[in-house]
Order: structure tokens, then C-alpha cells, then sequence
């Protein structure tokens, strides 16, 4: 009994892990864990009975959380966007823009992707529609069947890391920062992330040409003024949905939440200017809305009630001393989370990973001075291999769903791989060049790299207070000692 005593949080973990191996849903799979370890706490003495009092404030406090309401919103406008007809315009015509160009079609997939996840941000809508109408053509016209499924499959996880994320939202949430710093921080990382897509391709069209051919002249329909009258028509009302949703929230003028309100109802302008607004459409999305919603509380309720008892048991302690004593000090401890967040992605996928491993690292990361958000954001990024991962990664099922016959499995796991291999060098470049992550103004950062570093100041405001009420020649009127107050903030901020 002592043993057990001693050992309850790995046995805890222990058997977590178990139970999810097994396939055991993830939500009371963490709940039951939860109640059970909590039960044998108080039998063995090491728990008072009182502990499971707090549950129902804390599951209150889940419904009551606002940060978590921009789900629904950003979820409802994704499907909207996708059963109107978005992707398939913007596929057709950026097919028609970038199709003399050698790997033409794989590069308007990337572009497409990318706008699809500023607009969407579900990846399942984007692996999907892309998967329907791209793969076809660029199996038509001689694409390597690897390229085209790989190309297919990463572009639609851009949808992870390009706010109006998912992942970004549940991943402030569980790190306790600001989704809107979040969302700022993924900018740079996302387009980087994109443009090592494109020279991949490019990469092939330079060394493999029969992999990714042009598009011949009779496939190229629209040309001249009339192709850039179709780029402006189709371009300008996602581009405006963007500014709405991102703008605003990056501008300090909507919350995330209301970002999403705003874009769930531009989705819908857009889908009724298509005239593909219908009552079934909006029963589906609504549907398939809730689904997700629910799938979502429900794990992070069974993570509350996990997450309890684990720290009743001094688990985050337990944690943090496995965490704090590994060699290498900080750049050990990234290397080791990041190894271990990938190997899990190929069991679990991102909702999962947030709500189990990330709320274990955060309190280890935050007493190493590593900043919270460039750290979420890195394992945003490296949590964007689980959709990849042979052979569980959600994105190539959502791609086998809708692939032709002629296309294999193993053509799709092979056709990820490069892909997976560039996520893992993002990985790595947002550890050797930390600056990659930025947000807030120039102050606020500095402010930060000088208290990762230990070097921030420490300002006695109360002294500098009264020495500017005083005025430093006694005849100052107030309004100067509050200039000369606020010259002086300036001054050490610098």
C-alpha cells in the first residue's frame, strides 16, 4: 500500500495511457481514470472525500467559458463555406491561373489551402473538397499519384497552424494566454510552413518534370482579361471574410469570439450571394456543428475531472521534477516534449494531445522561463503531424474516403511522408530561430526576451510615483509631472 501511495500519479498516467491504447473513448477514458484513482485515494487516506466538491464548479466553469464559444463559430463557418461552393471555385480557378506552370495544380492546391484555412480552419473540410475535385484532374493530366495525395493531405492541415485555428483556440485555453496573441504568434510559422510546401514541389518540377506536368492548352479555358476578371470575383469575397474574421481580432476592435460570430454570418452572406444557401445546407452544418462542439466539452470535462485528481496526487509535481531533471536544461526538455508529442500523435490526435499532455508541460515550461506562447505554438505545429502520421492520421482517412479506386493506401501513407518530414523541420526551425514566433509591439516583446532571459527590471512605481508628484524643481504643475512620469515609464521600458 505504501508503494502504491508513493507511485499513485504514474500509476495514474499509466493507466490512462492503457485504457486509450485500447480504444477506450478519450473523454470517459479520462473521467473514469479520474473518479476511480480519486476513490482509491480517499479509501488509502491520501485524498479527503471533500476533493470531488470542487467538479461542479469546474465543469461550470467550462460551460461558462467564453474563449471556447469561437468553436462553434469558426466550425459552423467552415462547413458553410464548404457546402457553398467556396473550394471548388477557388480550385478552378487558381487551377487555370498557375496550369502553364509546371506543378501548376499542386501549386494552386497549396495557395488554395492555405486560403481555405484562413477561411475554414477545419481540416477535414479542406482535405475533403480538395480531395474531390483537385485529385481527379491532376490524375488526369499525369501527376504522380504520391505527389498529388501527399500535396492534398498537407494542405488541408495548413488548417491546424493558419488562425482562425482550432487547435490555436483550445491550446490558449489550456495554456491560459490570449487567443488573439496566439492567432498573431502563427502568422509567420504558417506562411513559412506554406512556402516550404511550394519549394518541395518545386523542388520535383526541377528534378522529376514527369511528376508534376503543366496543364496542356486545351485544358486552360479561361485566359486574358476574362482569367483576371474570374481571379478577382473569386478571390475578393474570401479575402474580405479574412480582414473580417482576422483584422478585426488582430486590430484589438472583436474578440475572437465575436471574429467568429462575424465570420459565421459573412459565410453565410457569401453562400447566399452563390444562391447556394438552403435549409438542408444549414441543418447539416448546424448538425455536424454540434457534433463537434459536444465531442469537444466532453473531453475537456473528462480532462477537468482527470486533471483533479492527478494534481491531488501531486502528479504536476511528479511531472515537473521528470521534466526539470532531464540533461541539457531548457533545449533538453524541448527536444524530449517534441520527440514524445510526436510519437503520441500517431495514437492520439490534437484535441486529445491539447487537454492530456499539454496542461503537464505548460506549468514545466512557464518555471523554465520558456514563453508560453511560442512554446503552444511549437506544439501546435508539431501536433499538426497526428493528421499526417502513417497510418492514423485523420487526413489521409479523410483523403481515402474520397480517392478513386486507383489510388492505393500506400500510395497516400507514401505521399505524406515528405510532408511529414517538412512539419518536423518547422519544428526545428522555430527552436533554433524562436524570433520566428512573434506578437504584441516591439516594448512588449523586448519586455518578454528580457524576462526569459532574467534581465527584466525591476521598477519601484510606488518611488517613481511620488517623486513625480513632488516635481523635481517644486514648481511643476501636474500635468508636467504626469509627462515627466510617463517620459520616465518610456525611458526604462527602452
Amino acid at each position: 500500500m505504501e508503494w502504491v501511495i508513493a507511485n499513485m500519479a504514474p500509476l495514474m498516467f499509466g493507466a490512462l495511457v492503457f485504457f486509450l491504447l485500447f480504444g477506450y473513448p478519450v473523454a470517459f477514458a479520462l473521467a473514469a481514470n479520474g473518479v476511480v484513482f480519486g476513490l482509491i485515494g480517499i479509501e488509502l487516506g491520501l485524498l479527503q472525500p471533500a476533493l470531488f466538491q470542487a467538479l461542479p464548479e469546474r465543469i461550470f466553469g467550462i460551460m461558462g467559458n467564453d474563449t471556447l464559444l469561437a468553436i462553434p463559430f469558426f466550425t459552423f463557418m467552415g462547413l458553410i463555406l464548404e457546402r457553398s461552393g467556396m473550394a471548388e471555385d477557388l480550385l478552378d480557378t487558381i487551377g487555370q491561373l498557375f496550369g502553364p506552370m509546371r506543378g501548376g495544380l499542386a501549386f494552386a492546391v497549396i495557395f488554395v489551402g492555405a486560403l481555405l484555412a484562413a477561411t475554414t480552419g477545419v481540416v477535414a473540410a479542406s482535405v475533403i473538397s480538395m480531395g474531390l475535385i483537385s485529385l481527379p484532374i491532376m490524375l488526369r493530366y499525369g501527376y504522380d499519384k504520391k505527389l498529388a495525395c501527399g500535396v492534398i493531405a498537407a494542405s488541408g492541415t495548413l488548417a491546424q497552424i493558419i488562425p482562425p485555428s482550432l487547435v490555436l483556440i483550445i491550446m490558449a485555453d489550456q495554456l491560459g494566454k490570449s487567443v488573439g496573441d496566439m492567432y498573431e504568434g502563427a502568422i509567420v510559422p504558417a506562411l513559412i510552413l506554406t512556402g516550404l510546401y511550394v519549394g518541395y514541389v518545386l523542388l520535383l518540377t526541377i528534378f522529376k518534370p514527369s511528376a508534376a506536368p503543366a496543364l496542356p492548352p486545351e485544358a486552360r479555358s479561361l485566359r486574358g482579361f476574362k482569367l483576371l476578371l474570374r481571379v478577382i470575383t473569386t478571390m475578393v469575397p474570401p479575402l474580405l471574410l479574412i480582414f473580417l474574421v482576422l483584422g478585426t481580432i488582430f486590430l484589438g476592435i472583436a474578440t475572437p469570439t465575436e471574429g467568429g460570430a462575424m465570420g459565421a454570418a459573412g459565410a453565410m452572406i457569401m453562400a447566399v450571394m452563390r444562391k447556394r444557401l438552403s435549409w438542408k445546407l444549414l441543418k447539416q452544418a448546424m448538425e455536424t456543428t454540434g457534433k463537434l462542439s459536444s465531442f469537444v466539452i466532453f473531453i475537456l470535462v473528462g480532462a477537468t475531472v482527470f486533471g483533479l485528481v492527478f494534481r491531488a496526487v501531486n502528479g504536476d509535481l511528479w511531472v515537473e521534477h521528470l521534466l526539470t531533471s532531464l540533461p541539457g536544461g531548457e533545449m533538453g526538455f524541448l527536444i524530449v516534449v517534441n520527440i514524445m508529442v510526436f510519437l503520441l500523435a500517431f495514437f492520439l490526435d490534437f484535441f486529445e494531445l491539447s487537454f492530456i499532455i499539454v496542461p503537464l508541460l505548460a506549468p514545466v515550461a512557464d518555471k523554465l522561463g520558456i514563453d508560453l506562447i511560442w512554446f503552444g505554438i511549437l506544439l501546435a505545429v508539431n501536433m499538426q503531424t497526428s493528421f499526417m502520421h502513417p497510418p492514423f492520421g485523420f487526413a489521409l482517412f479523410y483523403l481515402r474516403s474520397v480517392a478513386p479506386p486507383s489510388i492505393k493506401t500506400t500510395d497516400i501513407y507514401w505521399g505524406a511522408v515528405p510532408f511529414v518530414c517538412i512539419q518536423i523541420i518547422m519544428v526545428a526551425l522555430i527552436i533554433i530561430f524562436p524570433n520566428i514566433v512573434s506578437y504584441g509591439d516591439d516594448a512588449q516583446r523586448e519586455m518578454q526576451r528580457l524576462e526569459r532571459e532574467g534581465k527584466a527590471p525591476e521598477l519601484d512605481l510606488e518611488a517613481m510615483m511620488n517623486k513625480a508628484a513632488k516635481g523635481e524643481s517644486g514648481s511643476q504643475t501636474e500635468e508636467q509631472s504626469d509627462s515627466d512620469f510617463l517620459k520616465q515609464l518610456q525611458s526604462n521600458d527602452n
